[in-house]
């Protein structure tokens, strides 16, 4: 991975644009021309202030700061809400760099979207993060328009390996990637929840069963990923035969996981492609 990166303008750092700057300022690679963050107000833009080598701008005391940081950067992240992302778009058009990078945050508006408003000519990649970014443990999928080149997405590709991994798809599969990884960490949590509430229930203080239940997930996810073997692999080596755990997964099995997983997927993707046609 190359020591830096080109100037950059985060155009509304929401939660998702604001853990993609935080991560790359925690990721310490060199940044060369700085960054810019534009939000719409003092009390967003106040909260990246302190971020080293990041100038935050207000929107209601400078009107012209989302165009203006977009004329100084090589790669413009676009991170407003989906539905505000047309207008944003006509507003910087005249003002991109001949080589600009046009990087979309926006879940469900499409490459064709942004090649309308910005013209073919210009140079956009659709990328899909999740929040872990914000820890540099993140997983941002990647699908380029026809007019980014291989050096483009390569750019680009390094900017996100700052925050995590980097999943490179065609555009058609970026909903779907969205439905494991970007809505992913929500299923973990939610694990964590109910997994906690059945130590409760069995007698355990509040504080103990966070304790055990998040230490445990936290300590299996370190150890697959310090091993060379699979999660299935790992499942068996804790399964003693006829013992506890075994029963354990009996029950989990038995409640069919495998099709509830499968559910929540394609219930998640329906979704995005609704949100996708502006329903």
């Amino acid at each position: 991975m190359a020591d830096s990166l080109p100037a950059l303008a985060f155009l509304g750092a929401g939660s998702m644009g604001g853990a993609i700057l935080r991560g790359v300022v925690a990721s310490g690679i060199t940044i060369d021309g700085g960054i810019i963050a534009t939000n719409r107000t003092q009390e967003k833009a106040d909260a990246f202030a302190d971020l080293d080598g990041v100038t935050s701008i207000a929107l209601e005391s400078q009107p012209s700061a989302s165009a203006d940081a977009a004329a100084s950067a090589r790669i413009v992240l676009v991170g407003v809400k989906p539905a505000m992302v047309p207008d944003l778009l006509r507003e910087i058009a005249p003002r991109l760099a001949s080589d600009a990078i046009v990087v979309s945050l926006a879940a469900g508006v499409t490459l064709q979207t942004f090649a309308d408003i910005l013209g073919a000519d210009v140079r956009v990649i659709r990328s899909m993060p999740n929040t872990p970014s914000t820890i540099r443990k993140g997983v941002t999928g990647l699908a380029a328009g026809p007019a980014a080149s291989d050096e483009d997405l390569a750019l680009v590709h390094r900017l996100f390996e700052t925050v995590g991994a980097v999943v490179e798809v065609p555009e058609p599969k970026i909903d779907a990637l969205s439905t494991i990884s970007g809505s992913g960490p929500a299923y973990v949590f939610l694990l964590i929840e109910e997994f906690t509430k059945a130590a409760v229930e069995m007698g355990f203080a509040d504080a103990d069963a966070r304790l055990m239940v998040e230490q445990t997930f936290i300590g299996a996810t370190a150890l697959l990923d310090a091993s060379d073997v699979d999660p299935t692999e790992l499942r068996r080596r804790v399964t003693s035969p006829k013992g506890t755990t075994e029963r354990a997964i009996a029950v989990l099995q038995d409640a069919h996981l495998d099709r509830t997983f499968a559910d929540a997927a394609a219930a998640a993707l329906a979704r995005a492609k609704e949100l996708a046609a502006g329903a």
